[in-house]
Order: structure tokens, then sequence, then C-alpha cells
């Protein structure tokens, strides 16, 4: 990296008490300015949508979720989300199959022509589409959550993981500060794990949860952890 080929160099003909001040310096006003970059997070908000740092589209999950599920391998995986968009055609590009269900005909209709042939996206007007179960990836991002979700514990493939966006919302009407969902998902003896940050071209912190029951593989540890590169 660039940085400490400068601060090898400054040590040959620097002393220590000039280098560590400066150090802490760059070290405090670059590494926001690099993460913003290397996420695609400055991209994304002058896109207003969704990318990363080469403007490919990404998922608009907290930037941890998507470092982590960016590490896996989804290849023979079926991928079910409720709520389409940018996350689709990031899905598609790693999973055998994606159902996405839309329910804003405007932006259904701006999707679609984008779309590859691994990708099946529905309309969904008031009333949600049979659906067979055997999703290894589910996303909740979309349409009435609650009922999503609750949905998802019956459309899972074992094995599999549910990931519900903005978890740390609060879903259970206007007028209530409840968690359902969270509820819901500790009631029917799912695991769960929070992660927290920053999503793509959002100025507030937020959570994206995954939910899972006994042997998950996204957590087999099958595949080694990846470097991220700057």
């Amino acid at each position: 990296m660039l940085v400490h080929r400068i601060s090898a160099v400054a040590r040959r003909y620097l002393p220590e008490w000039v280098i560590a001040p400066v150090r802490s310096f760059l070290t405090a006003t670059m590494t926001p300015f690099m993460w913003s970059y290397r996420t695609g997070h400055f991209k994304s908000s002058i896109r207003n949508r969704s990318v990363d740092r080469r403007g490919n589209p990404t998922a608009w999950y907290t930037h941890s979720a998507i470092d982590f599920l960016s590490c896996k391998d989804f290849a023979g995986r079926r991928i079910l989300e409720f709520g389409a968009g940018q996350s689709t055609l990031w899905w598609a590009r790693r999973a055998e199959f994606v159902l996405a269900l839309e329910d804003n005909k405007g932006w259904f209709q701006q999707l679609k022509p984008k779309l590859s042939s691994n990708v099946k996206l529905e309309f969904v007007n008031g009333q949600m589409p049979d659906i067979e179960p055997g999703f290894d990836i589910i996303v909740v991002d979309g349409l009435h959550r609650v009922t999503c979700a609750e949905l998802s514990t019956k459309l899972m493939a074992a094995g599999g993981a549910i990931i519900v966006d903005n978890s740390d919302g609060y879903w259970g009407g206007e007028d209530s500060r409840t968690q359902p969902i969270i509820d819901m998902f500790r009631q029917n003896g799912f695991q769960r794990v929070d992660f927290y940050g920053w999503q793509p071209g959002v100025i507030v912190p937020s959570c994206t949860s995954l939910f899972f029951k006994e042997r998950c593989f996204l957590f087999e540890g099958s595949e080694n952890p990846a470097a991220m590169s700057v």
C-alpha cells in the first residue's frame, strides 16, 4: 500500500518523534476515506444506488454483512428475495437461481430488463404467489416484512438462512415499538447473528441480521477468509 511505502521511506530519514504524530494524524483522517472508497460507500452516495467501488450492483445490507456474504460460495444455491433491487443483480452473479418478489410497479419495470436468465422477478399486487419451499437463502427486505418473515420459516431449506435487513427497526405497526419479527424467530428456535454498520450510500448506521437453525452452510468454514483489497 502507498501509505506503508511512504512510511518506510520516512523512517530512514526522520526520527520517530516526528513520524509518530504524522502517522497518527494520517491514520485518523485517511481511514474513513479509504473505507468509503473500498466498500463503494462513496460511489453509492454519489450515484444514489447500491454499488461497489467499481460501480457493480451490490446488496443494500450493512457493509459488514456484505463482506461476510461475499466470502461465501453460493454455487448451486437458491435465493428468495422479498423486495427486489440492486441485491437481485448481486445475488444473480453468485447463485444458481433467484426468485425476487417486488410490489413497486415502477421499480419492477426498471429492474426487469437488467436481469439474467437465472432470475425470476414477479410483481406482487396484494396477494402473495404460491412459492415452493427449499430456498437456501431468503431475504426479507421489502413487502410486508412481518408476513414475509413468518412465511420464510416455511420456505427455508434445511441448513439455510434468512436475512432480515434493517432488523433494528420496529415493525410492529405505526403506533407500536415492538419487534414482532425478532420475537417470532426467537420463539421458533432460530439463532441470530447481527451485522452492524453503515449501508452503501447511507449516513445512519443500521443492522442486518442472519437467522438460522442448527447447522447452517454459511458457518461450515469451507472457504478461507478472504483478504480485503484496498
